[in-house]
């Protein structure tokens, strides 16, 4: 008897927290910049107050091809501030960001911002990162329950890296390196589904 009654005590505290949330309005998303990329991803965004949510995502990509390497994982947590009412029209972002990442032999012609992008065809970058930034989006409603939301963020990322010659070596060329990037940390075109 009492195990029935903790089970629908369990259940009832569950059914609360659950319905709870709903009339906060929560969201699951993905960004398709991201999916672009071969990076699946996930992002949750939960009410706080009329006018602020917190937005969580992540996303993880784990694929080589064709001798090129490009792997990570990152998360990027948010607070939003919504100008009219959550989840709707124009907000801004106050995002972190970090992750690990392993990229080499992408033959990419390019510098920006001082990265330099034109080193991956040659060698093998290994590290991790952390960072800040300021975001500006929209989300437009287009049925009851869906969004599309626009989004594009700056700051900055601090990242800690060791150097190798080619994609599978493993002698180092360099080890704990730093490097300080200034310039976007966020671009997104989301597909959000609002419970």
């Amino acid at each position: 008897m009492n195990k029935i009654r903790l089970s629908s005590f369990i259940t009832a505290v569950m059914l609360s927290f659950f319905c709870a949330l709903s009339a906060q309005n929560v969201s699951l998303k993905t960004n398709l910049v991201s999916d672009a990329t071969l990076s699946p991803n996930l992002g949750l965004q939960v009410g706080l107050a009329p006018k602020w949510t917190l937005n969580a995502s992540a996303q993880l990509n784990l694929w080589s091809l064709n001798g090129q390497k490009w792997r990570h994982w990152l998360v990027q947590p948010e607070a939003r501030y919504w100008f009219c009412r959550k989840f709707q029209g124009h907000f801004l972002g106050l995002h972190a960001l970090g992750g690990q990442y392993n990229v080499g032999n992408i033959d990419w012609a390019f510098d920006f911002l001082g990265s330099k992008f034109s080193n991956l065809k040659d060698k093998r970058y290994e590290g991790w990162g952390a960072g800040a930034g300021i975001a500006y989006g929209y989300a437009w409603p287009v049925a009851k329950h869906w969004n599309i939301e626009a989004e594009i963020g700056v700051g900055w990322i601090y990242t800690r890296y060791d150097v190798y010659p080619c994609t599978v070596c493993g002698t180092k060329l360099d080890s704990d390196r730093v490097h300080n990037y200034f310039g976007p940390t966020k671009l997104a075109l989301n597909i959000e589904y609002i419970f």
